[in-house]
C-alpha cells in the first residue's frame, strides 16, 4: 500500500542521513542534505525506483530493466507474454501490466478501468511505451495468487470497448457542460427577445388601434362633414349642378345632421 511504501521511503531517508552524518554533522554537505527534499518520495505520491524495488523484495520479487542485456531481460524482449508482470514509469507515474490467469491487463490508474491486452499486442504495446519515454521493468518471481486469477480462469474477460483516459473523460464532460450552458443562455436570450418583440407589437397595436370608447362620430369629423355640406351650397364661377337652397332650410339640414351624430349644437 501507499502507507507501506511511505514507511520504506522514510527508512531509506534515515539510512541516507546516517551515512551523510558520518562525515560530520557540521559539514556543509550534511547541512545541504538536510535542506533538500526526500529523493525517495514526495507529496504527490511518487516513490523512487529504490522504494519500489525494496517493496517487491519483501514479496520475494525482483525487477530488472526491460531493455538491459541481462539474459532474463533478453528473454522478456524475445517473448514478452512468457513473463508475469511489468512495471512502467514515466514522469513520476507508475503503473503495472500484469498477467491474470491467461490474460494480460494494463492496470494504469489514469484509465477508467483495466485494459485487456492480447498476447500479440503486448509486444507492440511495450515498444510503444518505450518510444514514449517510459522506463519498463520486468518483474521476476512468483506472484501471490489472487481471486482475479480464479475468476478469469472460469470466465475469461471480453472487452468490446477500451477504457478511456480519465483526463479525456473530464474534458468531454466539461465540454458537454459548456454546451448545455450555452444552450441555456441561447434559450434565455431567445425568450427575452420574444418578450421584447411581443411588447413592441403590443405597443404598436395599442398606438394604431382606435379608441373604442370614443363616439362613432367625433367632433372633428362632424365639423368636417358640416363644412362639406355647407360648401355644397356655395355658388362658384362654374355652372351650378345643384339647385339653390334657402338659408333657413340649409341651417335646418345642418342641425338635423349634427343631431343625428349625437352632438349638441347651440342654436
Amino acid at each position: 500500500t501507499a502507507v507501506d511504501l511511505a514507511a520504506l521511503a522514510q527508512e531509506m531517508d534515515e539510512a541516507e542521513r546516517i551515512r551523510m552524518a558520518e562525515s560530520g554533522v557540521d559539514s556543509e554537505d550534511y547541512r545541504r542534505f538536510l535542506e533538500q527534499p526526500s529523493g525517495n518520495m514526495d507529496d504527490s505520491g511518487y516513490f523512487s525506483v529504490q522504494v519500489i524495488s525494496s517493496a517487491l523484495e519483501l514479496w520475494g520479487l525482483e525487477m530488472i530493466p526491460y531493455n538491459s542485456t541481462e539474459p532474463r531481460a533478453v528473454a522478456a524482449q524475445t517473448n514478452p507474454a512468457e513473463m508475469k508482470a511489468y512495471i512502467c514509469n514515466y514522469r513520476d507515474h507508475w503503473f503495472t501490466i500484469r498477467r491474470l490467469a491467461n490474460q494480460w491487463f494494463n492496470l494504469n490508474s489514469l484509465l477508467t478501468g483495466p485494459e485487456l491486452i492480447s498476447n500479440t499486442y503486448l509486444a507492440m504495446f511495450l515498444a510503444q511505451l518505450q518510444q514514449e519515454g517510459y522506463s519498463i521493468f520486468v518483474v521476476l518471481g512468483d506472484l501471490a495468487p489472487c481471486s482475479a486469477d480464479e475468476a478469469l480462469l472460469l470466465n475469461p474477460a471480453v472487452q468490446t470497448q477500451k477504457p478511456k483516459l480519465l483526463s479525456e473523460v473530464a474534458k468531454s464532460k466539461s465540454q458537454d457542460e459548456d454546451s448545455e450552458l450555452q444552450k441555456a443562455i441561447r434559450m434565455s436570450l431567445g425568450q427575452e427577445e420574444d418578450g421584447e418583440l411581443a411588447a413592441a407589437l403590443a405597443l404598436s397595436l395599442s398606438d394604431d388601434s382606435p379608441d373604442v370608447s370614443a363616439p362613432d362620430c367625433d367632433e372633428d369629423e362632424q365639423v368636417r362633414q358640416a363644412l362639406l355640406l355647407s360648401l355644397q351650397s356655395v355658388p362658384t364661377d362654374h355652372v351650378p349642378t345643384t339647385p339653390e337652397v334657402d338659408p333657413v332650410e340649409l341651417r335646418q339640414r345642418r342641425l338635423a345632421y349634427l343631431e343625428g351624430c349625437g352632438t349638441k349644437v347651440n342654436t
